[in-house]
């Protein structure tokens, strides 16, 4: 009686109903005047899919021109670039519009850690006691007046000499600083957050986190896993909010529900953000393999922390001042006061920060201090980290290059073609990978900058939103690039 297409929800999708109708078509498969219908949905539950199919819609021809315009750029660059390697580079495999430029971004990371000098600083730390001799760290921050800086203190001499002076000093605590914090939590995930904390805390790589939401997806356990959005239906957020109530008590549920906003510019494919389809399925009540549990139950926290309380920290500045005033040191701590969202979820991160969050002893105001191994320490500073799988998703997404279809399979090809390897979880860019940029950087180099790829996604977002037309972007880029 009528023809449904129900492929998936993003611009791949749209195409690929709008090949099949063609493909169909075209071998006189359909009988005449069958009406034809488009119908998506982000979740494959009963209750969504049959609330989808009573609100159908034609194809949407704008989607299906993004597509097909990312498609033809795919190819031009890639057909025109690769053949040009492969004659001057033997070996190497290819040359991409995304590609190149993420392979640009682990060379020239490579390029800086090897351009990097050490550079020599020290600190001096004093293990502060009060009058309840509860022990307390301190470090230097001010001596004869003058502020120090990181490289203030430059070498041994220096800082002996000054750890010696300060052994003869007197102290108090010259201020107290408690200042109340609130940390909220992050939205619901999207495509490139979840790659990221897969990462972080599973150790999954791009390719397999895609590999095992596409299986949770097509189960019903979760919605579509390609999306930008951090947007929720109003129903999921009130039955999280339910959850939280009776789960963790009216302390952990704040009074209105928590709205994010998407970054993604094209509102017409600003999908829900990735959430359980039902909340009430903890990820302890399914049976699902390790990998899928790993997934779901990293998925099911995020949306259940996105809409309870935020976390209140007591901060607190402890400054300690010798009685002359020559010098100043300084302790600092957290006390978590309320653990709001962080009694379920906290985000993982890529590197370390060095912050202090000691837990503080009490001490009161002008309150005599007596100093105990007071050390000066010998630091050197570090060159920036390699790229990591959930670090090099994240620098893509600010650049605005790839989309949440393409990470994965941008990370794989560059391992696919040998350019790049994984050791210990960073990206090293390997001899080859090394060639194929600094060729591409020397004679392809306007194809190759973040600013340029970054434009040519921003057309395909306005010839999704039928701003622009497709063969034009197609038309400006291959007159510039063939010349």
């Amino acid at each position: 009686d009528a023809l449904y297409l129900c492929t998936d929800p993003d611009r791949e999708g749209e195409a690929i109903s709008w090949h099949v109708l063609e493909a169909l078509q075209e071998a006189k498969a359909l009988r005449n005047h069958v009406p034809i219908y488009r119908v998506t949905f982000d979740e494959i539950t009963k209750k969504a899919i049959t609330e989808a199919f009573k609100h159908p819609r034609d194809i949407d021809m704008n989607m299906v021109n993004a597509q097909q315009a990312r498609r033809a750029l795919d190819y031009l660059v890639g057909f025109t670039l690769s053949p040009v390697l492969w004659r001057k580079l033997p070996g190497s495999k290819s040359a991409g519009r995304v590609q190149s430029v993420a392979l640009r971004l682990i060379c020239e990371r490579d390029g800086e850690i090897e351009q990097f000098v050490a550079r020599e600083y020290w600190d001096i730390k004093a293990t502060m006691l009060g009058q309840k001799q509860q022990p307390l760290t301190a470090r230097l921050i001010e001596y004869h007046g003058e502020k120090l800086d990181k490289f203030a203190i430059t070498n041994s001499q220096q800082a002996e000499t000054i750890a010696a002076a300060l052994k003869t000093k007197q102290f108090q605590v010259a201020s107290l600083e408690p200042k109340l914090v609130k940390r909220h939590p992050a939205p619901p995930f999207t495509t490139s957050t979840l790659q990221q904390e897969a990462s972080r805390k599973c150790g999954f790589g791009a390719k397999r986190t895609m590999q095992v939401a596409q299986k949770l997806y097509e189960d019903g356990y979760i919605t579509y896993m390609r999306t930008d959005g951090v947007t929720v239906s109003a129903d999921a957020i009130a039955e999280t909010r339910k959850l939280i109530g009776s789960q963790y008590g009216k302390s952990f549920l704040p009074d209105a529900p928590r709205l994010y906003k998407t970054k993604a510019k094209n509102a017409q494919e600003a999908h829900e953000a990735i959430r359980p389809t039902d909340i009430s399925q903890t990820p302890q009540a399914l049976r699902l393999d390790a990998d899928a549990a790993k997934l779901y139950e990293l998925i099911w926290e995020r949306m259940v922390a996105s809409q309870m309380e935020s976390a209140v920290m007591d901060q607190l500045t402890v400054d300690i001042a010798s009685t002359d005033k020559a010098a100043v040191l300084r302790a600092t701590g957290s006390v978590v006061k309320f653990e709001g969202f962080l009694t379920l979820y906290q985000e993982g991160k890529d590197d370390d920060d060095d912050e202090e969050s000691a837990r503080l002893p009490e001490v009161s105001p002008y309150e005599a201090m007596a100093a105990r191994d007071i050390t000066p320490a010998q630091h050197f500073t570090e060159p920036p980290p390699r790229y990591s799988e959930a670090s090099l998703v994240k620098k893509l997404e600010e650049l605005g290059i790839g989309r949440p279809s393409t990470y994965a399979s941008i990370i794989s090809v560059l391992q696919d073609r040998g350019y790049v390897t994984l050791d210990k979880k960073r990206f090293i860019a390997q001899s080859l990978g090394r060639l194929v940029n600094a060729f591409l950087v020397s004679f392809f180099e306007k194809y190759v900058e973040y600013g340029f790829t970054a434009d040519l996604e921003s057309q395909l977002d306005d010839v999704s939103a039928g701003e622009r037309d497709w063969k034009a972007v197609l038309r400006d880029f291959w007159k510039d690039f063939i010349a």
